[in-house]
Order: structure tokens, then C-alpha cells, then sequence
């Protein structure tokens, strides 16, 4: 009974996850992941009759000379794309001060992503990774791949809590072959510990052959401490236990000028390497800024 219970509920959290997403992803949303990421090229479709408002380009001359009136060439698009959905399910994703993980956060926004996929008649895969690829899903299309895919974001259990995004970037780079769109998820804690630059380097490899969007979600907590007096702060990954004084407003200061400082290293650098970052805030409003980036990149 109790398995039964467990699994009820994990089903009632994925319906209620595509739920979501169906009434998030807006016509608006869909139609700007149509016009940002486009197919391979055109197909030509058929020849018919012009119509006032039909590019006078697309007129066929030779046909409308033989039939006495103008026709015009109409053309397919080519799409065929591939989304791939790269998430972070390290330790430090577990953690979350709203009513939900930053886990939780990132199948979210990945299942937002992907329905535009699938309503734009994309394939849409997976991958987990901790400080390795955990799992890999390959790209399908269908609204089963999607539930699929929030199921294995949600509960799919790591075998680390640690991270290492560069091994994780070097082996994705090796999985995939086929020019595809990739969302990178994370909270890109890590990178405090690993070398900033050497990160960069291989989201900038990976980007040079696909075309990689970095979402980085953060949580309220992660911005600032709340004064609440002496506390102990365990790190998922490494399970090593800080104590502070959180009374101190020094320390307060020091805590959200350092994350401030990581945070505005790692947007820079993406920059300076033309590399499409976003940072989405755990438990606040993201379809606006998701609408923004797919306007901002379509017009570059």
C-alpha cells in the first residue's frame, strides 16, 4: 500500500508539472521557439494560384506564362530539429527555500522547453548528470517522451551528489553528433570550485557545434542570508557542515557580495564568448524572460 501511495503520488506531481506547462506555454512562447530556432533549410511543396498579399518572389514566371495567370511556388520548412535537455541532478539541485527544489524548478522550465519542442513538431531528449552523464534518454517525439521525460527529471535517483560540469560537457560533446539545440540546466554552483575558464572553454567548444542556451537557476536563499543568529549550513555534495553567526551583518554582506561576484564572473564570461545565459530565480515568474531571450536571439 504504501508503494502504491508513493507512486500515486509521484504520477499526481508529473501531471501536475505538464499541466503546468500546457497553460504556461503560450501561443506567444511556441510561436517565438518556432521563429528563433529554425530548420535546416525549405522544401518545395506545390504550385498555385497567386493571391494579393503573396510574395511576388515566390511567383512562378514559367507556369504563369503557360496558364495565362500568375502562380506561385510554395515552400515547406525543413525543421526536423532536436532539443536536448541537459540537467544538473547534483546535491546542491536537492536544496530549495520555496515550496520546491531547484530540481523541481529546473524539470519546470525543461518541461516548458520541451513542449514548445514537441508543438513545433521537434524530437526531444534527455540527459542527467551529476559529475557524470547519469542518464540519457534518447530524442523521440509525443507527449508520452514528454511525461517521460518530467518522470526521470523529477525522481531519477544520481549515484554522485558531486558535480563536475567540464567532464559532463566533454562527454556530451562526444554523445552527440547531430547538430542540436542544447539547454544546459544547472545552478552552476560548481563553478566556485572549478576553474571558471576552463568551464567556458568547453561550454564554448560545445557551442561552436550546437546551439547551447545556459539556464542557470538559483533560489532566494542563495542571495542573501536571513539574519536568524547562529546556524550550521551542510554542503549537499561534500556533506561538510559550516557554522555562522548570521546576526552579523558583516558576515551577511561578505556572504552577498561573494555570490554577487561569482554570479557576475560567470555571466561575463559567457558573455565575452557569446554564450546565451540565463538566470532564473527559483519560485518567481520566468515565462517573460523565457519570451525575451527567444526575441533577443531572433533578432541577432
Amino acid at each position: 500500500m504504501i508503494e502504491e501511495a508513493k507512486v500515486r503520488a509521484m504520477l499526481q506531481k508529473v501531471r501536475a508539472i505538464e499541466l503546468k506547462t500546457r497553460k504556461e506555454t503560450s501561443n506567444s512562447l511556441t510561436g517565438s521557439y518556432h521563429s528563433v530556432f529554425k530548420g535546416q533549410g525549405v522544401n518545395f511543396e506545390e504550385i498555385r494560384a497567386y493571391i494579393p498579399g503573396d510574395e511576388i518572389r515566390f511567383i512562378d514566371w514559367n507556369s504563369s506564362a503557360k496558364l495565362g495567370q500568375p502562380f506561385v511556388k510554395i515552400f515547406r520548412e525543413e525543421r526536423e530539429l532536436t532539443l536536448l535537455l541537459a540537467i544538473d541532478v547534483s546535491g546542491s539541485t536537492a536544496c530549495g527555500t520555496t515550496d520546491q527544489s531547484k530540481r523541481e524548478f529546473a524539470t519546470e522550465i525543461a518541461g516548458i522547453l520541451a513542449f514548445s519542442a514537441l508543438k513545433n513538431n521537434d524530437k526531444v531528449g534527455l540527459i542527467l548528470f551529476s559529475d557524470r552523464v547519469e542518464k540519457y534518454i534518447p530524442p523521440q517525439k509525443g507527449r508520452q517522451q514528454l511525461l517521460r521525460l518530467i518522470r526521470e527529471a523529477l525522481f531519477f535517483k544520481p549515484q554522485n551528489e558531486a558535480t563536475n560540469l567540464n567532464a559532463c560537457l566533454e562527454q556530451i560533446g562526444q554523445m552527440i553528433k547531430k547538430k542540436a539545440i542544447v539547454c544546459l540546466i544547472s545552478d552552476f554552483i560548481h563553478s566556485q570550485k572549478d576553474i571558471p575558464e576552463k568551464t567556458i572553454k568547453n561550454l564554448s567548444r560545445l557551442s561552436h557545434h550546437h546551439d547551447l542556451i545556459c539556464f542557470r537557476i538559483e533560489d532566494p536563499r542563495e542571495k542573501t542570508l536571513p539574519d536568524v543568529g547562529f546556524i550550521a549550513l551542510k554542503d549537499a555534495e561534500t556533506h561538510e557542515t559550516f557554522y555562522l553567526d548570521t546576526h552579523s551583518e558583516k558576515l551577511r554582506k561578505a556572504f552577498s557580495k561573494k555570490r554577487d561576484q561569482v554570479r557576475s564572473e560567470f555571466q561575463n564570461l559567457c558573455q565575452k564568448q557569446g554564450i546565451e545565459c540565463l538566470t532564473l530565480l527559483n519560485g518567481q515568474p520566468y515565462i517573460n524572460a523565457l519570451e525575451k531571450l527567444f526575441k533577443r536571439r531572433n533578432h541577432h
